[in-house]
């Protein structure tokens, strides 16, 4: 896909910890009292989204998916720490302006069920407090979504998951947000459920609007997604078009990268050794040098940084 002109979010830099207490054991086992730490969730991740284009972020559980979602949004808990560039076309994006957007020009579709008020009927969650006459809109997104009639009256404890999930992706395809963020969406869902909610994605996405995806599953965002951003650790160590991963693992830059490519059923499902490393217990330099095949010196002292390679970004000191 050719990149639109102009951005509409974009992040430099971010860093996102929590700081945490556990309590301090002395040499004599007693009870010392409650140490302050910082646990470091996210580290200088990177990302521009276009308007026009869905941008799956894709990457195993613990990689920083969920928490940069909520960072962009503003609803980290008061013990997380966020530093770093956010700019949503153009300006900065400030705890004010993530409130004032939130839920209007950027709306968010969670990972959780949970996230459905328990006292309210589904359809006046559904329907929010917008006034220009959304309940034709909600009802047309309903039958999309193969929802039956009655379901505006019941409460989320009436619904199946699977239909509580299309409710809490409805909640996002009705406002006129110019940018969605869908958190592992489809889970749950029908096959044809589930098509049907990455179709309304797309065509968002060609109404000029951006849709980001956060998705553990390669396969879905090298069909639906334009570009591919994958997490590693709680920072991004390559970007590419969806085109890219179709091509092959020598089309893509990252080892990380190439290493997922391979993990697929379809490619051989050939594993890599080792594990991802998880907030506390990072290494220095390079997050992906213990498991990586071509790591040198360097790897293991310093950050590589984001450059551009082949048409795409990759955080790598070689371009292997």
């Amino acid at each position: 896909m050719e990149q639109k002109n102009g951005t509409l979010l974009e992040i430099h830099d971010l860093s996102v910890s929590f700081q945490m207490y556990e309590h301090g054991i002395g040499n004599s086992n007693l009870y010392r009292g409650l140490k302050q730490t910082d646990l470091q969730v996210i580290s200088d991740l990177h990302l521009t989204v276009y308007p026009g284009e869905i941008v799956a972020v894709a990457g195993s559980s613990g990689s920083g998916k969920s928490v940069f979602a909520s960072a962009i949004l503003g609803i980290l808990p008061d013990n997380a720490t966020v530093r770093g560039h956010l700019h949503y076309k153009g300006e900065e994006l400030t705890a004010a302006r993530q409130r004032q957007l939130r839920g209007t020009e950027i709306a968010l579709v969670p990972q959780s069920v949970a996230f459905l008020d328990p006292l309210m009927k589904v359809g006046a969650q559904v329907d929010g407090h917008r006034k220009s006459q959304p309940t034709e809109k909600r009802r047309s997104l309903f039958r999309r979504f193969d929802l039956p009639d009655k379901t505006p009256q019941l409460y989320p404890f009436e619904l199946s998951g699977g239909m509580a999930r299309r409710v809490l992706v409805s909640t996002a395809f009705i406002t006129d947000a110019q940018l969605i963020i869908a958190d592992e969406p489809t889970p749950g869902m029908g096959l044809e459920q589930a098509l049907e909610a990455l179709r309304l994605f797309r065509e968002m996405a060609e109404e000029g609007k951006a849709v980001i995806l956060i998705t553990h599953d390669i396969d879905l965002a090298i069909a639906f997604a334009d570009r591919v951003a994958v997490f590693y650790a709680g920072t991004t160590v390559e970007t590419a078009f969806a085109s890219d991963f179709k091509n092959g693992s020598d089309a893509l830059r990252h080892p990380y990268s190439k290493a997922l490519w391979n993990a697929l059923p379809q490619n051989g499902f050939v594993p890599i050794e080792g594990f991802q490393p998880y907030a506390g217990n990072l290494p220095k330099g390079c997050l992906f040098a213990p498991r990586c095949p071509y790591k040198k010196a360097q790897c293991t002292a310093d950050v590589p940084p984001i450059r551009e390679v082949r048409g795409g970004e990759v955080r790598c000191y070689y371009d292997v």
